[in-house]
C-alpha cells in the first residue's frame, strides 16, 4: 500500500474514531486490512506473538446497524454475585400465567401471558436478562409456533403468541439459560480470544512433519515465540500458527480441529450444568381452543402474501408449522414433496452452498430425495468439500463446500478451505445462479468481532456479485437452535443471527429463519436437524427459486 493510501485510510480512521472509539475499547475489536490487488496465493510471514496483528479496519464495507456491535448485541446486565447459585434464577420456581383467563379464542386473535421469574429460594426476580423460550404447540395438528418473549428488565417478561390455526393450542415455556449463565457466556464471549484452538500440519520436501496450534490471533496459538501470519487475498482475513522448529510458514498442508479449552469456573459451570439449563416451566396455561370466525372458512390465518423473492421485510413470527408443513408470513411459500417438483424447480440452475454442516444437510437431502441427482467423487474430505452432485438431464449442478477457518474438522488440506468471499468472487452470477450461504455455528467459540470481521467481506463480495449480476439469487439460512454449552450456546446463536441479519440489511438478499424453523416444535433441539425441519427449510429456499 503506497504511502498516499496509508494517509487516507489514516484521514479515515480519525474521521470515525470519536464515533467507535467506545465500542473499540469494548470489543477489544482487530480489523484486518482493506483488500488491495495481490497475486493470488498466500503470503506467510512471520511475526511474534506479542506483536498486533494488524488491522487498518474494514468498517467502510459494513452497513451502519453492524458496525456500533455494543447497540446491536444488547442484553440485559446481570447484576449481583454471579457466584451465588441460589440467587439464580430457578425454571421450577417461575411461573406464567394468562389473563385475563380464557379457554377459547377467535382465529386471527393472540394470547397474552406473564411470566414472573424467580430465584432457587423462591424470590422474584428483580431484573431480567434470562433467555427463554416460548411455544404454541398444536400437537393433534402437528403444529407450532415461536411465541414473542418481551423481556421488562425487572424479573417479568410479556409473552404473546398469535393464533394462526384453529383447534386445540397449548403453551410451552422453556429456560434455556438463566440470566446468570448468561452473564457467564457474555464474559467468555467477549473476554476470552478463543475457546478452542486448531491443529496446523506442516511437511518439508524430504516428508518431515510438524504439527503446531493454530487459531484466529496470535496470543491463542499457545507460543510465546514467532507465530506464522496467512492472509487470505481476497478478504482480508487472518489467521495465525505458532512457527514451527524446522519448517518454514509456507509449508503449511493441512489443518483439524484442536482442544476444547477451559474457560469455566466451578461456580459457572453449575449456573450452565444440564440441571438448569433448557428446562420446561411448569405449566402454567391450560390448553386454548382456537375458533374459526365462520363456518367453512379457512382453518388457517394467512393473509395474502406476495410470492417469495429476495428483500423482503422480516415478520415477527417468521412463519408457523401446520400439519409438518412450514407456511411463510412473509411471502406464499411452497411445498415441493415429489421428485418432479423438485426437478422442475432446479432444472437448468447451478447451486453454490458455502458453510457449515447445517447447509451441508440441505445438499444431503436433496440428494436424497432426488436419486438421478448423482453426487461425484471429488477425492475430497467429506466433512469439509467440496462436495459436486449434478443432473445430466434437467441440466443441474448442486455444490457445496465449507467456509474457511475458523472450522472445527478432521485433518483436511488447507489448499481446499477457500473463503466465501474468494468463491463468490468467481462467480459470474446470472439468472440461473443461486448462492446460499451458512455460517454460524463455528464462530461462538470467538468473540463477536471475528465473525463481524468475516461478515464485513463476505458482505462485500456479495454486494459486489449482485452489482454485476442483479438476477443471481442469494440466501442466507440463519444459524439454528442446537447447542447449549460454554462453546456453543442458543445465547450465542441469537447473537449470530443478528450479526447476519445486520450484515445483509439493505441487500437485495433472501432470509430462511432456521431459528424459528428449529424452536417452533415440540421436538429435541439438534444441531443437525431432523429431516422434517431440514425438509421445510429446502422447501424455503425452492419457493424463492420458483415463486410461482
Amino acid at each position: 500500500m503506497g504511502p498516499f493510501m496509508g494517509q487516507s485510510k489514516g484521514y479515515k480512521i480519525l474521521t470515525v474514531g470519536f464515533v467507535f472509539l467506545v465500542w473499540v475499547l469494548y470489543f477489544k475489536m482487530s480489523w484486518p486490512d482493506s483488500t488491495v490487488p495481490r497475486p493470488p496465493a498466500p503470503r506467510p510471514a512471520s511475526q511474534s506473538a506479542s506483536e498486533s496483528p494488524v488491522s487498518p479496519s474494514l468498517l467502510d464495507s459494513l452497513p451502519q446497524e453492524l458496525a456500533n456491535l455494543t447497540h446491536l448485541l444488547y442484553w440485559p446486565l446481570t447484576p449481583g454475585d454471579e457466584g451465588d447459585f441460589l440467587a439464580s434464577t430457578s425454571p421450577q420456581a417461575s411461573t406464567y400465567h394468562q389473563g385475563p383467563a380464557q379457554t377459547s379464542y377467535a382465529l386471527r386473535g393472540s394470547l397474552e401471558a406473564i411470566l414472573i421469574a424467580r430465584d432457587h429460594r423462591g424470590r422474584p426476580k428483580t431484573h431480567g436478562g434470562d433467555l427463554f423460550r416460548a411455544q404454541l404447540l398444536g400437537p393433534d395438528l402437528k403444529a407450532g409456533l415461536p411465541g414473542d418473549v418481551q423481556d421488562l428488565e425487572n424479573g417479568t417478561y410479556f409473552l404473546s403468541f398469535p393464533l394462526l390455526w384453529a383447534g386445540k393450542a397449548q403453551v410451552q415455556v422453556r429456560l434455556i439459560h438463566s440470566s446468570e449463565a448468561v452473564g457467564v457466556l457474555r464474559r467468555i464471549w467477549t473476554e476470552k480470544r478463543a475457546t478452542v484452538d486448531f491443529m496446523g500440519y506442516f511437511r518439508g520436501p524430504t516428508g518431515t512433519e510438524e504439527t503446531v496450534i493454530c487459531n484466529v490471533d496470535p496470543q491463542s496459538t499457545g507460543t510465546r515465540g514467532h507465530t506464522c501470519r496467512y492472509k487470505d487475498v481476497d478478504s482480508g482475513e487472518l489467521w495465525f500458527c505458532a512457527q514451527p522448529s524446522t519448517l518454514p510458514c509456507s509449508s503449511l498442508v493441512g489443518h483439524s480441529s484442536g482442544r476444547y479449552l477451559k474457560v469455566t469456573t466451578p461456580q459457572e459451570e453449575a449456573l450452565l450444568s444440564w440441571k438448569v439449563t433448557d428446562i420446561e416451566l411448569h405449566q402454567g396455561i391450560s390448553p386454548i381452543q382456537v375458533r374459526m370466525s365462520a363456518p367453512g372458512n379457512s382453518t388457517l390465518a394467512l393473509s395474502p402474501r406476495p410470492p417469495c423473492h429476495p428483500g423482503l421485510p422480516a415478520t415477527k413470527p417468521s412463519g408457523f408449522y401446520h400439519q409438518e408443513l412450514w407456511h411463510s408470513l412473509s411471502c406464499s411459500s411452497r411445498s415441493f414433496p415429489t421428485v418432479d417438483s423438485i426437478l422442475g424447480c432446479l432444472a437448468g440452475h447451478v447451486v453454490h452452498m458455502m458453510g457449515d454442516s447445517t447447509l451441508r444437510q440441505w445438499w444431503e437431502y436433496l440428494c436424497d430425495k432426488v436419486p438421478s441427482l448423482k453426487p461425484m467423487d471429488l477425492h475430497a474430505t467429506y466433512q469439509t468439500g467440496p462436495l459436486m452432485a449434478v443432473e445430466t438431464t434437467r441440466n443441474i449442478v448442486l455444490h457445496w463446500r465449507a467456509h474457511s477457518w475458523p472450522l472445527r474438522s478432521l485433518r483436511t488440506p488447507v489448499a481446499s478451505l477457500h473463503s466465501v468471499a474468494r468463491e463468490l468472487g468467481g462467480l459470474a452470477g446470472g439468472p440461473h445462479t443461486v448462492v446460499v450461504l451458512g455460517l454460524g455455528a463455528h464462530f461462538t467459540t470467538f468473540p463477536p468481532s471475528i465473525f463481524a470481521r468475516r461478515l464485513a467481506a463476505i458482505r462485500a463480495a456479495v454486494a459486489a456479485l449482485l452489482a454485476r449480476e442483479p438476477r443471481t439469487l442469494v440466501v442466507i439460512k440463519l444459524a439454528n437452535t442446537g447447542y447449549k454449552s460454554v462453546y456453543g450456546s442458543d445465547w450465542f446463536t441469537l447473537q449470530v443471527n443478528r450479526l447476519l441479519r445486520a450484515a445483509f440489511a439493505n441487500l437485495h438478499v433472501a432470509f430462511v429463519d432456521a431459528w424459528e424453523m428449529t424452536s417452533s416444535l415440540a421436538v429435541p433441539d439438534d444441531i443437525h436437524p431432523g429431516r422434517l425441519i431440514v425438509g421445510n427449510e429446502v422447501d424455503l429456499l425452492l419457493s424463492f427459486v420458483c415463486p410461482t
